[in-house]
C-alpha cells in the first residue's frame, strides 16, 4: 500500500474546529474552539493534526509535506451535514404549492390525490437512469453549497421493486459522487394505494423487502410517517421494533402535524426523531431520557407556511438538536440547508454555536456518524471555506454567502 501523503492547508483567518462541543442541550458562542491563523494537516482523507498555521508550517517544511497556501482571508469550519432528505424522486408538486397558498392544508392536498402519492404515481414512471441524473443533480448542487454528507430516503416508490430501484440509485450515486450518500429506506411513507390495509403493507414490507435491503446492503437505517394520513402509532412501533431485530438503525417522522411520534421514537430505541413541529415539553422529555436526537427541518416550516419546530425550547430541555433540509419535491422544494438554518436561528434564538453545531457535530449524531462533523485528529478531511475573515457572517449573510473553497474526505474540490 502506498503510503498517504501529507498536505497542509492555511493559513485561514479562523478555524471553527466545532471540536469540544457538549453532546446536547444550549451551547454557547463562546464554547466554540476557534483557531486563529489556523492550518489542518492533511494525511490522505483524514485529519492528522489542527493548529496554528506558523506551527504545522514547521513541520510540514522538515518533512517535505505538500502546502496548499491560503491567500485570501478565509475561515474554515467542517463540511455541513444534511440528516434528513428526500432527494430521489421525480416530478415536481409546483401544483400542490399553489393550492396550500391559496389556503388547503397539506392534509387536504393529500386527502384529494396530491401530496406523497402525487410523487409516488412520477418516480415509479422514471427510468432508473433517470433517477440517477436527477440525484446527481441535486447531489451536485449541494456540494457546491457545502454539504459533504447528506442522508437519502427511499419512500416514493411503496412497492418492493420500485422501492429497490430507488436505493439502486441512491447506491449508484453514492459510488461515483464526492457527495457522501447516507441511505435510509423509507417505504413506509405512506400506504399505497395497491394495500387496503396498512398492517397488511408493513408486513409485507419486512418480509419481502427489508431483507433485501439487508442482503444487500442498500440502507441500513429505515424510517416511518407517524401521522393521520400515514400510519399510527401501534403500526408504527410495532414495524420499528422488527425493523431493529433485524439490525437496522431507526428514525421516525414524527410529531409534524400531531403528537404521537416521539413516544415511538423513544419506545423503539430510535437514533433521531424528526420534524417535531407539534412537539410539546412532554415529547421533549421523553426523546432526551430515551437519548433520540431532535432533527428539525425548518424547510418544511418554510414551505408549508407553518410554525418552527420549537428548536430553542427543545435545547433548553437538554435535547440534542440537528438542523436538516427535508428537501422533497412537495412540502421542502428550496433545499438549502445554511439558508433554512440562518432563518430558524433568527426566529428562534439560537446562538451561532448552536445552529452551526446543528449543521455538523449534532447532525453527525442524528445520522451515527463517528468519523465527522469536527475538524479534529482522526476525522474526515471534509471541509469547507468561507470568504470572511469572521465566522459570524456566515449565518449573518443568512445563507447567501457560500463557501469558497471545498474539501472532500481531504481532496480539494
Amino acid at each position: 500500500m502506498q503510503p498517504q501523503p501529507f498536505t497542509l492547508i492555511g493559513p485561514f483567518a479562523q478555524i471553527i474546529t466545532m471540536a469540544g462541543l457538549p453532546d446536547q442541550g444550549p451551547i454557547a458562542d463562546e464554547q466554540l474552539s476557534i483557531i486563529e491563523q489556523g492550518g489542518v494537516l492533511l494525511k490522505g482523507e483524514v485529519i492528522e493534526a489542527v493548529g496554528v498555521f506558523q506551527d504545522l508550517l514547521a513541520q510540514a517544511k522538515a518533512n517535505q509535506y505538500q502546502v496548499q497556501e491560503i491567500i485570501a482571508p478565509m475561515v474554515l469550519m467542517p463540511g455541513l451535514i444534511d440528516a434528513h432528505t428526500h432527494l430521489c424522486y421525480a416530478g415536481s408538486r409546483a401544483k400542490d404549492y399553489a393550492l396550500r397558498v391559496a389556503g388547503k392544508s397539506y392534509l387536504e392536498i393529500a386527502r384529494s390525490g396530491g401530496g406523497i402519492l402525487d410523487t409516488v404515481r412520477k418516480t415509479r414512471a422514471a427510468s432508473p437512469e433517470d433517477l440517477v441524473a436527477l440525484l446527481t443533480s441535486r447531489c451536485d448542487r449541494h456540494l457546491q453549497e457545502g454539504v459533504t454528507t447528506c442522508e437519502v430516503k427511499s419512500g416514493y416508490g411503496l412497492t418492493v421493486a420500485d422501492e429497490l430501484h430507488m436505493l439502486e440509485a441512491i447506491q449508484e450515486v453514492n459510488q461515483r459522487h464526492a457527495l457522501d450518500l447516507v441511505p435510509t429506506c423509507l417505504a413506509a411513507h405512506m400506504r399505497p394505494p395497491e394495500f387496503s390495509e396498512s398492517n397488511a403493507y408493513l408486513n409485507h414490507v419486512l418480509k419481502e423487502l427489508l431483507p433485501v435491503v439487508k442482503e444487500r446492503k442498500l440502507a441500513q437505517r429505515v424510517d416511518i410517517f407517524i401521522e393521520d394520513t400515514a400510519f399510527t402509532e401501534t403500526e408504527s412501533l410495532a414495524y420499528l421494533q422488527a425493523a431493529k431485530a433485524m439490525g437496522f438503525d431507526l428514525t421516525v417522522h414524527a410529531d409534524q402535524f400531531s403528537t404521537g411520534g416521539s413516544q415511538v421514537a423513544a419506545r423503539a430505541g430510535a437514533v433521531s426523531a424528526d420534524h417535531l413541529e407539534a412537539s410539546t415539553p412532554v415529547e421533549m422529555e421523553l426523546l432526551r431520557e430515551a437519548g433520540v436526537v431532535a432533527t428539525v427541518l425548518p424547510g418544511a416550516s418554510i414551505g408549508l407556511g407553518m410554525q418552527y419546530a420549537p428548536a430553542r425550547q427543545m435545547l433548553d430541555s437538554g435535547l440534542c438538536v440537528a438542523i436538516a433540509t427535508d428537501w422533497n419535491p412537495g412540502s421542502a422544494p428550496m433545499g438549502d440547508l445554511l439558508l433554512q438554518a440562518a432563518l430558524l436561528g433568527a426566529a428562534q434564538k439560537l446562538t451561532m454555536a448552536e445552529t452551526l453545531a446543528g449543521l455538523t457535530v449534532r447532525a453527525a449524531r442524528a445520522l451515527n456518524l463517528h468519523d465527522r462533523g469536527s475538524l479534529a485528529a482522526g476525522k474526515l478531511g471534509d471541509l469547507i471555506a468561507f470568504p470572511t475573515d469572521n465566522y459570524q457572517e456566515i449565518l449573518y449573510f443568512q445563507g447567501k454567502m457560500k463557501p469558497q473553497q471545498i474539501w472532500k474526505r481531504g481532496r480539494g474540490l
